[in-house]
């Protein structure tokens, strides 16, 4: 593989069996090409944001890739689009979300892609599997995880205990 730089992904879902979901996609992560799944988080649980439907799962993924940043936002919406992924409207309830918040330290705002991701420093959803992983890690802009979480905190957002298969 070509040279490599950190990617982050966070993963949600609210319909249909969302645990499976979340397994699938990183299934699907771990085997995309010119990238390796390093590790992700446990999984989250948090209610709606700015949107309608059930509870979500959520976790955050660690990818060491060669794609450029496009190439790799491509690659997560069709993973999404295999695993069912439909989008009927802003913010509906989904069976899967791949959102890509940081690649390398890049900061890029273009009309399909920003970077590091606009909204994640307000989401303890995000924020709270991030921080699982790496507390430390600096968000262009924005401070580290630890800092950013400390302004959501109040955000219901809970570990989900895991279960033996």
């Amino acid at each position: 593989m070509a040279e490599t730089v950190d990617a982050w992904v966070a993963l949600g879902a609210n319909l249909g069996e969302r645990r499976t979901a979340l397994e699938a996609a990183f299934t699907a992560l771990g085997k995309l090409s010119h990238t390796r799944l390093v590790r992700h988080s446990s999984l989250w649980a948090s209610p709606p944001l700015d949107a309608d439907g059930p509870d979500y799962l959520n976790a955050v993924a660690l990818l060491q890739t060669s794609l450029d940043p496009f190439e790799l936002l491509d690659a997560l919406q069709s993973i999404e689009l295999t695993l069912g992924r439909t989008r009927s409207y802003r913010n509906a309830p989904r069976t899967l979300d791949l959102d890509l918040l940081l690649h390398g330290r890049a900061v890029l705002d273009t009309p399909t892609l920003t970077l590091p991701h606009p909204r994640m420093t307000d989401r303890a959803f995000v924020l709270r599997p991030l921080a699982e992983l790496a507390p430390d890690l600096e968000i262009p802009g924005h401070g580290t995880v630890q800092q950013c979480l400390s302004r959501v905190a109040e955000q219901p957002c809970e570990a989900i205990p895991e279960t033996s298969t």
